[in-house]
């Protein structure tokens, strides 16, 4: 029978997690635990035994790659009778739901999609449109502080009504001309896919009806990680019939510098009174050592939901623990490692995996690398759609989609050069700003002007005029070669003759590659409504670093903590174990970030199968001088009973707010209250991050003393004092 083949190999509790259908559901999944097969289960026991449509339900993740491996699970439990199922990332599915709705917005549905890149380009303009310097006014800081309203679904009104100081009023003001300045686009950002969405349900109810009757069942995964707009979309569609499953990790949540609420998943049964909770406490994946060493790490934190996870893989080696005398002999150590097992016992290259904290940490273990012929991955380098000349075809690609895309048509005006200068897109920009039109606008109004490159202008916009005629309905690798031919990328770089305009060349091939490849696998996809085109371009805009890890046995994968969530390696070798560093020196001061970081440093630990190696520097080169490094916290709450290695006592180091040198305790137990140091409830302080605020409560003494903040700035925060660096205001 289907139903006995579907939960055939599932333990009691994956087995409870599959069977329970209805009603709101919440699986505890802990690392290595088999969530994915829960998941992929869970779909083909409702289509499979419960008899459910398809297409009647919905399950969302956050990776195309996570997405890709479940779709292709249900399809071999279930072979044809799971056509119709909707699996795909957050992204993807609020792009299906506004290429057909969005319409209702006022906007476009042949919208265009804005990289990080194009978004901080539309930012630079808000700030040009307002007479802001961006010298003096960061664009990054501008565009962080807009993601985040986004991330907590707050739109340019409701921002500029809880302004709180002219910094964050200011904000609110680039926030709305920037809003501005997508529409006249017909762009979205990221962020946007997801709030215009929200935004869409909540002012037109007819239309979150029709996909609340469509989608009778929601599956989330990594719910853990979901920001405050992704839990209004998720409950907004399993408000009427309530089937909502999810599966995540408290212990698991890394993304709070994105948006990320833990809350979602530790309040969800506050939230469905009559929610079932399963917890899967078997650990597929790691050995008993590496799972007990993480297990009682991640115990210090307080924010989390207590599981007891065992495995049966019993035995195994200790977890290692390397402290080097400074980076370069650490790197020398992790390849030499990682050499000595290949030859010894001929374990494949591709087994190993050196995980840091951030990217700049890679350098070293590069050059080691390099140094001994190891082949090596970086995940999370260049992307191939962000090479420049990718980019540049990828905006001619747009600019057929949606003509008023003004980012692409500042990227591609003068690729290859043609004498459009940086004069001349001033010029147009200033008449579209006084018309109300588009970028291109203002190019067709400069080119009836009559200056001097008014004639290189009109052949440009004939070039686009032409290209749109002949190409937009054509196959999509037909498209990208007449691009390439007719606006003289190809034939530039061929003449250039470089080494690098080979390479170049050889990428632009790839591309066409690719686009054959996306005809081959997408052409059951494509209807009247939607062209190859439009498909492909979508596609392209949401790939993520994780998506193109190529896992190839015969190279070493380099990747931070945050970019090896979800992936698994027999060897790991968890580097730069250091104060400042993991935790990184940013997230050290309050006792919800610390968490974060122990989080992150957990999910590190448990992508280890057989073999996990923790190193950390005694001396590290940073910011072109050497720093004397102490170990990291983290390094001391793993038991000895699962270590291997000496670790020098805590009493003869220094840490960080340490005068003397003596033994910190960093346990993160509640203390009692009290009052020492003369601080007291009331008193104003200053944080070098946070601003000014007042002491609302104290926390314990001494050492582990903590303080309950209110800033000016930035709302409640629970900082260490001694790591907070406070000063009296």
């Amino acid at each position: 029978m289907l139903s006995d083949s579907i939960l055939d190999g599932l333990n009691p509790e994956q087995r409870a997690a599959v069977e329970a259908t209805e009603g709101a559901v919440l699986v505890l999944a802990g690392a290595g635990s088999g969530k994915t097969r829960v998941l992929t289960h869970r779909i083909a026991h409702l289509v499979g035994v419960c008899g459910i449509p398809p297409d009647s339900i919905l399950a969302v993740t956050f990776t195309n790659k996570a997405a890709g491996e479940m779709r292709e699970r249900v399809e071999k439990l279930l072979g044809s009778d799971a056509q119709g199922l909707w699996v795909g990332t957050f992204h993807s599915t609020c792009v299906r739901i506004l290429r057909r709705d969005i319409g209702h917005l006022g906007l476009s549905r042949g919208f265009v999609i804005y990289d990080e890149a194009d978004s901080l380009g539309v930012a630079k303009l808000a700030l040009k449109r307002l007479s802001l310097d961006p010298v003096v006014h960061d664009p990054k800081r501008f565009r962080w502080r807009i993601d985040q309203w986004k991330n907590r679904a707050v739109m340019p009104a409701r921002a500029a009504a809880e302004a709180e100081d002219i910094d964050t009023e200011q904000s609110a003001e680039v926030y709305a001309v920037y809003q501005r300045l997508l529409a006249d686009a017909g762009a979205l950002d990221f962020g946007d896919l997801l709030l215009q969405t929200v935004q869409l349900f909540e002012r037109f109810p007819e239309v979150l009806g029709y996909y609340q009757r469509r989608w009778q069942y929601v599956l989330v995964d990594e719910y853990q990680d979901t920001n405050r707009v992704q839990y209004e979309l998720v409950t907004q569609l399993a408000r009427e019939h309530g089937n909502l499953c999810v599966v995540g990790d408290p212990d698991q949540s890394v993304y709070a510098w994105r948006g990320a609420d833990i809350r979602n998943i530790l309040d969800f049964e506050r939230d469905y009174e009559n929610a079932r909770v399963v917890k899967l406490e078997q650990n597929y994946r790691s050995t008993q050592p590496i799972l007990e060493g993480a297990t009682a790490m991640i115990r210090h934190n307080l924010g989390r939901r207590d599981k007891r996870m065992f495995t049966q893989r019993e035995g195994g080696d200790k977890i290692r623990f390397l402290e080097a005398a400074n980076d370069r002999e650490e790197a020398q150590f992790v390849v030499s490692d990682i050499l000595a097992a290949n030859r010894r016992d001929h374990r494949p290259y591709g087994d190993s995996a050196v995980l840091y904290r951030t990217n700049a940490q890679s350098r070293l273990f590069e050059e080691e690398l390099l140094k001994y012929d190891v082949p090596y991955v970086v995940v999370g380098g260049v992307r191939f759609y962000e090479r420049a000349e990718i980019k540049d075809v990828l905006a001619y690609l747009r600019l057929l989609v949606n003509p008023a895309d003004g980012q692409g048509l500042r990227r591609v005006v003068n690729k290859p050069p043609r004498g459009i200068g940086k004069t001349t897109i001033e010029r147009a920009e200033a008449l579209a700003e006084e018309s109300g039109g588009t970028l291109l606008d203002g190019l067709r109004r400069f080119a009836d002007e009559g200056a001097r490159s008014a004639g290189k202008v009109r052949t440009f916009l004939k070039l686009l005029e032409e290209l749109s005629a002949e190409l937009r309905e054509r196959p999509l690798a037909e498209i990208i070669g007449r691009v390439l031919d007719r606006t003289g990328i190809l034939r530039a770089l061929e003449v250039e003759g470089t080494v690098e305009a080979e390479s170049r060349i050889d990428n632009l091939k790839e591309l066409l590659s690719s686009a054959e490849e996306f005809h081959a696998a997408n052409a059951a996809e494509l209807g009247e409504d939607r062209s190859e085109l439009e498909l492909f371009l979508d596609q392209v805009a949401l790939i993520a670093d994780v998506d193109n890890l190529d896992q190839r046995s015969d190279r070493v994968s380099l990747l931070t903590a945050h970019s090896a969530k979800g992936l698994e390696f027999p060897a790991v070798y968890l580097v730069g174990l250091e104060e400042g560093i993991f935790p990184h020196a940013a997230s050290a001061s309050t006792t919800e970030d610390v968490e974060e970081e122990r989080r992150l440093f957990y999910v590190g630990m448990t992508r280890a199968m057989e073999r996990l190696t923790v190193t950390c520097a005694a001396e590290r080169r940073r910011w072109g001088t050497h720093s004397h490094q102490q170990p990291s916290r983290f390094l001391e709450e793993i038991p000895d009973k699962w270590l291997e290695g000496e670790r020098t006592p805590a009493a003869e180091r220094a840490r960080p707010g340490s005068r003397d040198g003596a033994s910190l305790d960093h346990s993160y137990s509640q203390e009692p209250a009290g009052e020492g140091n003369g601080v007291r409830a009331g008193t104003q302080v200053r944080h070098p991050v946070f601003g000014v605020g007042t002491v609302m409560a104290v926390v314990g003494d001494g050492l582990n003393q903590k303080l309950r903040i209110r800033f000016d700035r930035v709302g409640v925060k629970t900082v260490m004092v001694r790591y907070a660096n406070l000063e009296l205001a």
